[in-house]
């Protein structure tokens, strides 16, 4: 892909040797840090993502106590709170503030702040179609970080499902339109299954008491499978969605490996552990002096594809070698 090709090598000088550490800056950081959810403790979905990217930091010497400061604000679930906690973190008038997605969260920081560097660590939209960088290799304002390339992701489910169900024809697509449009997402996802003769059947999940009615929906709508989207609901609750779906006995892609991990199907995405880990350096390079319109937007460095060999056999579908052989991890 162009895109991939362009951002591998504008993402150059992040690759380059870092020398400056936060001994050498001699300075207090003050870091401000949505959260989708609440406060983070053991076994809470995304309690790795925050160990990996504060980890980072920690490596070059930013450390909660000593020299930073987190100032946590988390959203318990609800995408309302965000503009207030994003204005309260600009009150504070913290060095960076850290989102960890596009869409809601991210709008609300770009609502609150113009001025306040602000890192995204996995932006599931396409950043300058939807205006919010100038352009990947110069973002030009105060906003930079990494993105999921998540709509060639999403065509590229619709083909995993196609390899694995040679028949599939009707394929919903569970989604959630308070989160994001979506807009390239569903632009790629319509040529890719203009192309495979496949009919799409969009049904919308706004939290994951509705996952039962979406996936009887999808059955009465006669769809063979699904695929997901790259939004909150499918990450937080990737085991309710599994077992909604196991109770259809709808074979799906998923965004998220949490969700084949937990009994779906099959899952694809980048590696997002590494993405937060690499929103770190992001991190440190602002918090060192490098002005966010100067970083590059970066893109996985990892893939994941993850396959439920159990549910399989369940619902009576046979994975292909091929396919097989191209997973980072097979689920017996």
């Amino acid at each position: 892909m162009k895109r991939r090709t362009f951002l591998r090598g504008a993402v150059a000088a992040l690759a380059s040797p870092i020398t400056a550490t936060a001994e050498q800056t001699g300075k207090i950081a003050r870091v401000g840090h949505l959260l989708a959810g609440s406060l983070i403790g053991p076994g809470h979905p995304s309690a790795p993502l925050n160990d990996a990217l504060y980890g980072t930091l920690r490596e070059f010497g930013w450390v909660e106590g000593r020299n930073l400061v987190i100032e946590w604000r988390p959203a318990e679930g609800k995408p309302e709170c965000f503009p207030d906690l994003a204005r309260q973190l600009v009150r504070l008038n913290v060095d960076v503030i850290i989102v960890p997605a596009c869409g809601v969260p991210l709008d609300a920081a770009r609502r609150a702040t113009t001025t306040i560097p602000t890192v995204v660590a996995t932006c599931n939209d396409d950043l300058v179609e939807a205006g919010i960088v100038r352009s990947l290799a110069h973002p030009g304002g105060n906003i930079t970080g990494l993105s999921k390339v998540t709509p060639e992701l999403s065509a590229k489910r619709l083909t995993l499902l196609r390899e694995i169900l040679p028949s599939a024809s009707r394929v919903g697509v569970v989604w959630d339109p308070d989160y994001s449009d979506f807009k390239a997402d569903w632009r790629m996802l319509r040529t890719a299954a203009e192309q495979l003769k496949i009919v799409l059947h969009p049904v919308e999940v706004r939290r994951p008491t509705e996952f039962d009615a979406a996936f009887t929906a999808l059955r009465r709508d006669r769809a063979d499978s699904f695929l997901m989207f790259s939004d909150l609901v499918g990450w937080f609750h990737a085991k309710e969605v599994a077992e909604a779906a196991a109770r259809s006995r709808l074979p799906g892609v998923y965004a998220f490996r949490q969700a084949a991990e937990a009994g779906g199907l099959m899952s694809y995405g980048p590696d997002i552990d590494d993405m937060f880990r690499r929103a770190g350096v992001y991190v440190h390079r602002i918090l060192s002096g490098t002005k966010p319109a100067d970083l590059p937007i970066d893109q996985p460095g990892r893939f994941e594809l993850v396959i439920n060999l159990k549910t399989a056999s369940a619902l009576g579908v046979t994975i292909p070698l091929p396919v097989l052989m191209r997973a980072t991890q097979v689920i017996q």
